[in-house]
């Protein structure tokens, strides 16, 4: 079938984006999907900082590509051996898929999973090869999912059924934002009732954790951030203690304001140096979370006796840490309940066809989450 999508054609490509345009809208031919596959019209699609990072070459991966990881859509055919679902179905994308047989996901954790870190890092499905090509030339998923179009096909592993009449451009911001922002304090188990948490860097994923330690009940919540619209939304989300990023004191302010640092700090910002910055704020004892996907050639700087003598926890949280099965129906809940107010995290609804223009805005710091409506 044929399909309408957002190809990336280069990698590094300078900006503005609104002129360079890295990502083409056109025309591709869509397979129809194979056994254990499905296809779903997407509905919404968030853009996030993921996405930019391919464009930018931070992260290398195959061109060309149909970008986009973050989404939900709606059955319309399923392959051979898929009998869980069916044509009219709900559906929240995940960037992880998981094959339920490697050592990983037998021990519970599917966001590691080994054969889903290989289809993705070659952009192929978790069975091998494309199902998107360009006149007869194999055109890339991004990690399986390649929600930047108006149909895809994606492994069944990579869907999570939804009940809920949630509003799927409300749905499709579980698929990342919230998983992996909530998921981390939820799934971690660092921030307990009482607590005090910080989170380091405030795009989607990190304001969603900021939702996510309210919900938690921290009782103190430090937000950090370079964008000084970006600390008022997390104080209209519910931090207690906002901090610009580039503060020379910044270390000593919080240190002060929590009475000597915080049990749990959560790093969204990609960068070595916002890590550092998020080991800084924690307290004797106490726990480090880096979710950000920093440029592969970062070091990060930190002292091993520190580490040691304080006894300190510095941990890795990819999708999440948890079982996107399980969160995001749990997650729909509290939303659903007014725990988890992720509504307020959409700035932008866009067209597909502006989506250039807003990976500009996502660069420059003006947006949180925008997502491509699709017109059906």
């Amino acid at each position: 079938m044929k399909i309408t999508a957002a190809i990336l054609e280069e990698i590094g490509r300078p900006g503005p984006y609104a002129t360079t345009r890295p990502l083409t809208v056109g025309e591709l031919d869509l397979q129809p999907p194979r056994k254990g596959e499905v296809l779903v019209r997407v509905a919404a699609a968030g853009l996030c900082h993921s996405d930019l990072s391919v464009i930018n070459g931070d992260r290398a991966r195959p061109v060309p590509m149909v970008l986009g990881h973050e989404g939900a859509g709606i059955v319309e055919a399923v392959g051979e051996d898929v009998t869980d679902l069916r044509s009219g179905d709900r559906v929240v994308f995940v960037f992880v898929p998981s094959c339920g047989h490697c050592g990983p996901c037998q021990s519970g954790r599917p966001a590691l999973c080994e054969p889903g870190a290989a289809s993705n890092g070659r952009g192929e499905m978790l069975a091998g090869g494309t199902r998107l090509s360009r006149d007869g030339q194999p055109v890339h998923h991004m990690t399986g999912v390649a929600s930047f179009a108006t149909h895809a096909v994606i492994s069944r592993r990579s869907l999570v059924r939804i009940d809920s009449d949630v509003p799927l451009h409300i749905a499709a911001l579980m698929g990342c934002a919230v998983l992996t922002g909530a998921g981390a304090v939820f799934n971690m188990g660092a921030v307990q009732p009482g607590s005090r948490a910080a989170v380091v860097g405030l795009g989607g994923v990190g304001l969603a954790a900021i939702l996510g330690a309210v919900t938690a009940g921290a009782e103190t919540i430090v937000a950090v951030d370079v964008l000084p619209a970006k600390l008022e939304m997390a104080r209209s989300l519910g931090a207690t203690h906002c901090f610009q990023a580039s503060d020379p004191d910044l270390t000593a302010k919080v240190r002060e304001a929590t009475g000597g640092g915080v049990e749990t700090a959560l790093e969204f910002a990609g960068s070595a140096r916002a890590l550092e910055t998020a080991f800084a704020l924690t307290r004797r004892g106490g726990t480090t979370i880096s979710a950000g996907l920093a440029n592969p050639a970062a070091v990060l700087n930190i002292s091993p006796l520190t580490l040691v003598a304080e006894e300190r926890a510095l941990r890795g949280s990819y999708l999440g840490s948890g079982v996107p099965s399980r969160d995001i129906p749990r997650f729909l809940g509290l939303f659903e309940r007014g725990r988890l107010p992720v509504e307020k995290l959409m700035t932008h609804r866009i067209r597909l066809e502006d989506i250039n223009e807003g990976f500009d805005r996502l660069h420059r710091g003006e947006a949180i989450r925008q997502v491509i409506d699709f017109p059906h």
